[in-house]
């Protein structure tokens, strides 16, 4: 695809970035070990905390995370030089592209010609939307006058195009046979790219958390506040992301203006000069990382054996200081809040909330679809066979792209919207919220699926007639519509409150940074003074600004929960009936 790199990387450019990676994890080391000590802490906290007793209410689903293995005849753009020609292309479940030659390789197990993890990627079905974005990456000053050279493999017409845009890898130029296989593909690609993107967002490890805060902590001290994309990925994928746009400015200065050819030519080199840089730094990030793994296994096992002793009494000295902070930093924190966040808070809070009312709706419908269409299904067959293959397609809604793009369409829609509200605050992360609202979305379709299919496994047994059997299928639909709007809107108000205060902290933050300094000066001591790594100054003030926060964002949700904007609950659909003949046991066991 496109032409060879016009500036490829020398030994003395590799010598660079492996500095430049070297430097980076020095600095970032420290930021994700202090994290560490404060995130097993937080989790033996809440391990003392008294439980609620409402729990979740749905059982939880014991799939894992995937996507549905997608497999097909496409055309593709590449090699040098570049030429349109037939592969044969397969989506791994764990969100990995492969590309081979023939379908035969695929089936007798061959190497690919080609393979990419989605990590980052976007998927583009408009041929002149692509071009758009090459003609932008290289813009062509006003003294260069250099003749545009034609490109006619890309600017010839593609009928179905598939093209991978990432800012800083290679591109992947596809084209599909028709538009119903250009759709399946955009829409396995669009949950490849989500699966391999909020891997840390959806782990509940302590050390998951520990490198996103330190992420951010790392580049608030590089004065970046407002939160973004970079942290979609993997832990080595985040730490090449944020130094990927670090040196990105360096390299444009550096290395445009000696690209050779004009246009879309130097657009190809540009990205093939990327590309090279990407493959250097993670390299160097996943090999640091790598070395780095033993020392924080044990730091782990040794901070869980030094806090948890202790853990009362650490707690109770950090709310002795924060009590002493509070005071100090309330008047004008909420002065700050007053003036910069109170007017916004609303409008914002009120799109999240529409938005996560319109993808859970649609979720509870297609869930109440799908339990009716057993149902009808179950009374109208007498093959055995047939049952069993409606009850795994079922058990697959959660994974099915074409039945879930109902509810992840409801998501994307007020992305536009959502990120005009949220950029006077420096936030540029509407694609991580999207995916995180996807994710929520199928996981709780997977749980109330994996919950259906147990509560009726157990409870139609042969020793029920027909009509009995009927009315306790209908039992298992009612229990696991309550389960779901339980916890669907428990998760709804974590969701919201989450990404509030991913939006609202950073920059509050930002703007009490240097005032924030002085009124910290004279708290050092103390905190030294109890000599935990677990406790720090910087983390108890995050936690007064987060806690004033909160109760600005408790009391909006308070407002908007007394208007009544609950998520209604589907018709019970047709009318039950006696089915037979009854299914074997287990045959609704997942």
């Amino acid at each position: 695809m496109g032409g060879r790199p016009s500036s490829p990387l020398d030994k003395r450019q590799q010598q660079h970035l492996r500095g430049q990676v070297d430097a980076l994890l020095r600095n970032f080391l420290p930021c994700y070990r202090g994290q560490l000590a404060a995130s097993v802490l937080r989790q033996i906290s809440r391990e003392l905390e008294p439980r609620e007793p409402a729990g979740c209410q749905l059982m939880r689903s014991k799939k894992l995370p995937r996507v549905r293995e997608h497999r097909g005849h496409l055309t593709q753009l590449g090699g040098h030089p570049p030429r349109w020609q037939p592969i044969f292309c397969v989506l791994r479940g764990d969100g990995r592209l492969e590309w081979f030659s023939l379908r035969e390789e695929y089936e007798n197990g061959g190497h690919p010609l080609g393979s990419m993890t989605l990590t980052g990627y976007t998927v583009l079905t408009s041929q002149r939307e692509y071009l758009h974005l090459l003609d932008t990456l290289c813009p062509v000053s006003s003294g260069d006058h250099t003749q545009e050279e034609p490109d006619p493999l890309l600017e010839m017409p593609v009928t179905f195009p598939l093209f991978l845009q990432h800012p800083f890898r290679r591109h992947l130029c596809f084209s599909a046979a028709s538009r119903e296989a250009q759709r399946a593909w955009r829409l396995a690609l669009q949950g490849g790219i989500r699966l391999r993107g909020t891997v840390l967002q959806r782990s509940k490890a302590p050390a998951a958390r520990a490198f996103l805060d330190a992420v951010r902590l790392y580049r608030q001290h590089q004065g970046h506040f407002g939160g973004d994309d970079v942290t979609l990925g993997s832990d080595a994928e985040v730490l090449t992301g944020v130094l990927m746009r670090e040196l990105l400015p360096a390299l444009r200065a550096q290395t445009l203006p000696g690209l050779r050819g004009a246009g879309r030519h130097r657009a190809w080199a540009w990205i093939e000069l990327l590309d090279a840089v990407h493959a250097a730094v993670l390299a160097g990030a996943s090999a640091g990382l790598r070395a780095f793994q033993p020392e924080k296994d044990e730091l782990l096992t040794v901070l869980e054996k030094t806090i948890r002793p202790d853990v009362d009494q650490i707690l109770r000295q950090r709310e002795r200081l924060a009590g002493r902070l509070r005071v100090q930093v309330q008047g004008p924190l909420e002065s700050c809040l007053c003036r910069k966040v109170d007017t916004q808070l609303s409008l914002v809070t009120q799109k999240l909330l529409s938005t996560m009312e319109a993808v859970l709706s649609a979720v509870q419908t297609l869930l109440a679809q799908g339990m009716d269409r057993l149902s009808r299904h179950l009374r109208g067959s007498s093959s055995g066979t047939s049952l069993r293959k409606e009850v795994y397609s079922f058990g697959e809604m959660p994974w099915d792209p074409e039945l879930m793009q109902t509810c992840y369409r409801q998501a994307e829609r007020s992305q536009g919207r959502l990120g005009q509200l949220v950029v006077p605050f420096g936030f540029s992360g509407t694609r991580s919220l999207i995916f995180g609202a996807q994710d929520l979305a199928q996981q709780l379709m997977a749980d109330s699926v994996a919950t259906f299919l147990q509560l009726a496994d157990e409870c139609l047994t042969t020793a029920l007639d027909c009509t009995q059997a009927a009315q306790q299928l209908e039992k298992v639909r009612g229990r696991v519509l309550k389960k779901f709007q339980s916890d669907s809107s428990s998760a709804q108000r974590e969701f919201i409150r989450g990404w509030l205060l991913c939006i609202f902290l950073p920059f509050v933050l930002s703007q009490r940074e240097w005032s924030c300094k002085v009124d910290l000066l004279e708290f050092e001591g103390d905190v030294l003074a109890v000599g935990s790594p677990a406790l720090t100054l910087e983390g108890i003030y995050e936690d007064i600004v987060q806690g004033v926060l909160l109760q600005r964002i408790n009391g909006d949700e308070e407002a908007k929960a007394q208007k009544g904007t609950c998520p209604g609950q589907p018709g019970s659909g047709a009318e039950v009936q006696p089915f037979c003949p009854l299914p074997p046991p287990r045959t609704f066991c997942s």
